[in-house]
């Protein structure tokens, strides 16, 4: 009998009903398993490195892909910048003739903001001396004043107005249709004093009203298309 059946005979046991369990015996040189070891160890980390290979070569890809696509994007956007600066180019007269007249518009405001149509302050005037009044000399004077009364906005200029009535109400009858019209207030009498017309007992008298900014035209100072 062989060393293998000695020794199989020596170790084995009887388990249950009899049956013989070997026990198993490794007879591979510890240098061979190690060996062996170390190979699938080898293979083990080569498969990570392919695989981390793999995933960078897919980043990669994708990012080349989206680079492109942003060059792509970045070149028709300077295509249409260029398209665009190209219109515009054509409408630089236009641009130019907008600024001359803003410019112009500007001007006019300055020169023109403090207009007073004295014109229709006259025809006004026409319909609103009483009955038994007579004017015979207006005068107007455009320049900042005192504010009136009640307000803290300065007057534009003042008004003054010589004329003729039958008595002292005639007067005041004449200041206070003054004070209605638009454009005037503050109205007052600097001189009343009587007088003769041939036999026709009469009142010379002379009044000033200031005018305030509602008296001013506001052509030139209105918003466009206002």
């Amino acid at each position: 009998m062989s060393v293998l059946s000695d020794l199989q005979q020596q170790t084995a046991q009887p388990v249950g009903t009899g049956v013989v369990v070997l026990p198993k015996v490794n007879l591979l040189p510890p240098e061979i398993a190690e060996t062996a070891r170390f190979r699938r160890i080898q293979m083990g980390l080569a498969g990570g490195v392919l695989a981390a290979v793999g995933v960078v070569t897919l980043l990669y890809v994708g990012a080349s892909s989206n680079v492109s696509e942003a060059n792509t994007e970045l070149e028709a956007a300077t295509a249409t910048g260029s398209q665009l600066q190209a219109e515009s180019a054509k409408y630089q007269d236009v641009t130019a003739v907008y600024a001359n007249a803003a410019a112009a518009e500007a001007m006019l405001t300055q020169a023109m903001g403090e207009e007073v149509r004295y014109s229709q302050f006259l025809n006004d005037l026409s319909f609103t001396v009483p009955e038994n009044v007579w004017v015979t000399n207006v005068s107007f004077a455009q320049s900042a004043v005192a504010p009136v009364l009640g307000s803290t906005e300065p007057g534009i200029g003042s008004v003054t107005f010589s004329g003729v009535g039958f008595k002292h109400d005639d007067v005041a009858v004449w200041l206070e249709s003054l004070a209605r019209q638009k454009g005037y207030a503050n109205p007052y009498f600097s001189s009343s004093t009587e007088a003769l017309v041939g036999t026709r007992k009469t009142v010379n008298f002379t009044s000033t009203v200031t005018m305030t900014p509602d008296a001013l035209s506001k052509r030139y100072t209105a918003p466009a298309g206002g």
